[in-house]
């Protein structure tokens, strides 16, 4: 839509506010729709009322009650190793995915036009799409044939994967647009392969180690850690680009791009991409002997909770 122009606007603005709509209304089904299992009340009070009148808080209970029961439960989360661990390994590793925002940019500069930069980019959203899907599969069946490192071993997998593909995607593959096919087989199988850890380790870990009543409230202080520490790899690359690689933007041509600044631009996305990605591989190996011990203390506190309830 970046080269149309729809009822006098730019076509980026447009979606833009497509992708906004549809957020909204993906909101709002969920809250018609979707019922929290953890706010039900009683078998008794189940066969008087409907599914949305069970989520209905009792108006005794005060927020001040919530607020310091969520604290006590983050500041004991955060003690376990299992969600240090985690989150050590998200800060490194949600850098590459930051940084990654200029690929569509790095595309222009070797010059591919609008469309052929989309495609690329959407050809990497649907490896990484179908790689959450099938790296949680996988790691499902690795899980019951070694249930205490079989997602671990996914993780790993997933995030070394970026390196060979990050140094082949961006120093091998000529910078050129007749590589396009290649451009397009090799972010395919990238996306493909590193995008397992949320859905195959990281996920799966939380529900195992976290109190499922405060699980929501840690997945979302995990994401706010990961996202706010990884914000400053886009202006990283921006600077390495710049500074040290010698991209100029005046250089560059709007139409047929620039073969020099798009070599400097490869080079800073590959400085934040192959060491992040390196670290963070690294960063999962603790899990090997924290993941089993926080399980099991987790189990017996889950049971205990249920005998008295």
């Amino acid at each position: 839509m970046a080269g149309y122009n729809f009822w006098g606007l730019p076509g980026w603005r447009c979606a833009f506010v497509i992708m906004g709509i549809l957020s909204c209304l993906i909101g709002f089904l969920v809250f018609q729709f979707v019922v929290d299992p953890r706010r039900l009340s009683g078998a008794h009070e189940m066969g008087k009322m409907s599914d949305r009148e069970n989520l209905i808080e009792d108006k005794s209970t005060r927020s001040a009650t919530i607020w310091l029961e969520s604290w006590a439960a983050m500041k004991m989360v955060m003690k376990v190793p299992t969600f240090q661990v985690i989150v050590l390994q998200g800060l490194v590793g949600m850098v590459p995915w930051t940084a990654i925002v200029f690929i569509t940019l790095w595309f222009e500069l070797i010059g591919f036009d609008h469309n052929s930069s989309a495609t690329l980019v959407g050809i990497f959203a649907a490896g990484c799409a179908l790689g959450s899907f099938f790296g949680g599969i996988i790691a499902d069946r690795m899980s019951q044939k070694y249930p205490h490192a079989g997602r671990v071993m996914c993780a790993q997998f997933s995030a070394f994967m970026g390196i060979p593909f990050s140094l082949f995607l961006l120093r091998v593959i000529p910078q050129e647009v007749s590589s396009y096919y290649t451009y397009a087989t090799t972010l395919f199988l990238m996306g493909f392969t590193i995008s397992w850890c949320a859905t195959a380790t990281n996920g799966p870990v939380f529900a195992e180690v976290v109190p499922p009543k405060h699980r929501t409230m840690i997945y979302a202080l995990d994401r706010a850690f990961e996202v706010s520490f990884s914000s400053f790899a886009a202006p990283i690359v921006g600077i390495l680009s710049e500074k040290i690689y010698g991209y100029d933007s005046k250089s560059v041509d709007p139409v047929l791009g620039s073969t020099r600044e798009a070599m400097a631009l490869s080079r800073g996305l590959l400085a934040m991409m192959v060491v992040p990605f390196g670290l963070c591989s690294l960063f999962y190996s603790p899990l090997y002997w924290t993941f089993k011990q926080d399980r099991e203390i987790a189990r017996i506190a889950s049971a205990k909770e249920t005998e008295m309830l």
